[in-house]
Order: structure tokens, then sequence, then C-alpha cells
């Protein structure tokens, strides 16, 4: 049985503001990048070592002096644009692989080997990122750096703490960052976050271990727990707490990390914080049966938003239908706290978001020659 439906009159200019096009805009808003941002694992920045970093298309230039301290510089010498995390370091100084610049941690050119007396020195050097090390990650400041004192690293009480252990991820998903945010269901909403709090159920047949383990019921567990979701921009949260329990049975915090220009790529940086039971030694043994389960649900995770990405862009824009309001409202949260992705990121990546701010910032300037 078949049914002709007449063609739709012509949509008014309101009219044709539908949840659609404005959901396309949301896959084409970077992420604000006046906020703290983990680039890379303390681990993978060792000592006297150089490490490339990406945030929205800018190369970074990790590197930790002899001092012990992480710095972070644009990844391009400022003589002929070689990669400075192909250089070496020396004290607290990197010295380009190429013609030998040497660079402070604030970007300044420390040294220029072989210039002639009296060569005219050039009056910059390179842009240096606030930078700070927390949680075993190495965070980035990419926006304004004037207001990077007053913006706070996350809180996260539970890392380094007795009473819990800690599971760190760091992945990449070929995806736009806000496909990520949207594994959630409902809700509490404000204008920076929205809180999803549902009851999760085993409902049948032989339940993973791993997932019972991380509910605090030990091998084989049943009782419900109440999952509570958070985007609280830009970072997202989630906690599983046992019903009647009043501690989290186990708490993660997930930061999406734009990686190239047009921010259809992201690294994931988690910390899966899990309470200890009270046999000891048991979270030990527990480990292998919680990485193997939390690696499963991510796979499953990344097969979806990826699949999501690439419908996106064949179609040029989202094409389903969203029911849920939690999701509209995480969306417009996304959308309100995010920036333009401008033509001009393509070529100095994180540079275009910071806006005019960035310009306001006087340029790192050459100083005096000196060894080492």
């Amino acid at each position: 049985m078949t049914e002709t439906l007449s063609a739709p009159d012509e949509a008014t200019p309101e009219e044709s503001e539908s949840p659609a096009a404005a959901v396309a805009e949301l896959r084409r808003t970077g992420i604000n990048p006046d906020f703290w941002y983990p680039v890379a694992l303390s681990s993978s920045v060792r000592a006297k070592k150089t490490f490339p970093a990406r945030f929205a298309g800018e190369r970074i230039a990790l590197y930790r002096g002899e001092s012990g301290a992480v710095y972070a510089l644009e990844d391009r010498c400022a003589h002929r644009q070689v990669p400075l995390s192909m250089g070496v370091v020396e004290g607290d100084l990197l010295r380009c692989c190429y013609h030998a610049w040497a660079y402070r941690g604030n970007g300044r050119i420390s040294q220029i080997p072989y210039l002639p007396k009296g060569t005219v020195r050039p009056p910059r050097g390179v842009r240096a990122y606030p930078v700070r090390e927390a949680y075993g990650l190495v965070f980035v400041f990419p926006g304004d750096p004037y207001k990077a004192d007053a913006t706070p690293l996350p809180e996260l009480p539970e890392y380094g703490a007795a009473s819990h252990k800690t599971m760190t991820f760091s992945r990449t998903v070929n995806c736009h960052y806000s496909f990520m945010h949207e594994n959630l269901l409902g809700y509490e909403t404000s204008p920076q976050s929205v809180s999803a709090r549902y009851l999760f159920t085993h409902v049948g047949g032989k339940q993973d271990r791993g997932a019972g383990l991380l509910a605090g019921e030990g091998f084989g567990g049943s009782s419900p727990d109440v999952i509570t979701i958070t985007t609280g921009y830009p970072y997202q949260t989630l906690q599983l707490v046992p019903e009647d329990a009043e501690l989290a049975a186990f708490s993660l915090w997930v930061a999406y990390v734009p990686e190239d220009a047009e921010q259809r790529t992201n690294h994931v940086y988690g910390l899966l914080m899990i309470k200890k039971p009270p046999v000891p030694g048991a979270l030990n043994l527990a480990w292998p049966f919680i990485r193997r389960f939390t690696e499963r649900v991510f796979a499953e995770d990344r097969m979806a938003v990826e699949a999501e990405q690439r419908a996106w862009d064949e179609q040029g824009e989202d094409w389903n239908n969203e029911v849920f309001p939690l999701i509209l409202d995480l969306r417009e949260v996304l959308r309100s706290n995010g920036v333009p992705i401008r033509p001009e990121t393509a070529l100095c990546g994180a540079s275009a978001l910071c806006g005019a701010s960035r310009l306001a910032v006087a340029p790192p300037q050459a100083e005096p020659d000196q060894a080492g």
C-alpha cells in the first residue's frame, strides 16, 4: 500500500532554521581554547626529550628540561619553520636540529650560533603556551594566555587518594568532539553544563565480570546502579553509585581534545578512579577484567561515533532526528560555549580560535647570545 504525499510549501526564513541546520552548525563549532586541555601523558614527555602534540590543528612541541619542568612551544623554528619537536634538549633550552637556534621555555630566542657580529637579530621567537602537569597528564592553555592563571584545572580529589586506584586512557577517535559528549541519557541543565542521572540494571544473561567489579558488586553481582553523567564544559564526568550507597564505586573524568584544524579528530584522555574494596589486593587482581571491560565499551562507542562522523561528512549535515531533550540541551551547551572554526584555522590552527586576544599578546623577543 502506498500513499502520495503533497509537496510542502516553500519554507520561510524562520522555518528554514531547522534543528538539522542547528546541529550542522554544532559540528562546525570549535572547542573553546580558553580552558586547560591535556595534550600528552606525563610519562610520554621523558627527561631531556621532546614530544610532538597537537591542539585543533596547531602543532605544539613539548619538552622536559633538565630541571624536570615541562615546556610547551609552538612547534616550528622561527628561522626555517623546521619542527622544534625534532630538536635537542640542552639544560632547559630547546635547540633546533637544523641550524641550532636555541629557545627558552618562554619562547624567546636564547642563541643563534654563527651570527656575525652586528647582524640584526630577529625580533621574535615562537609562541609559548602556559603549561601545567597534573593527574599524570600535561595540560596546556591554548587560548588567551592572560586568562590561564584565573582558569582552574579540573578538580579530581579521588586521583592519588589512598582509597582509590586510577586507570588512564589515551586514544584517538575520528570524529568531532561533540559526538563524544552525546553518549548521554537523561537530566539537569545549566548554561555551562548538562547532567544525566539514570538507573543501570543487569537484566539477564551472564554479566561481564569487569562491569560487576566496577559497580562494587564483586563477581556476578546484580544490584541496580545509579549512573550520573555530567558535561561541565569542556570536560565530561561519569560516576556510578550502587543503590543505597553513599560513595561512588568509580568516577570517570574525560577530556575530548581536537587534534586537526577542522576538529574532525579528537584525542580522548580519560582517568577512571576506582574505589578499593575492603579486601587488600582485590582490586589489583580485578584490574585485568576491568581493563578488558572498559576497552570493549570504548571500542563500541568509537565504532558508533566514527560512523556518525562519516555520515555527517557524506551528507554535510545530520539527517537523524534527535528526540531526547537532554541531547538537544547538551548540543546547546556545546554550541553556546564553543567558538567558530574559521577558514584561517586550516593554516594556523588554534590561533584562529583565539581571535584578537592572541594578537594582543606581546611577541617573545630575542635575548643576547648565551652558551647553553
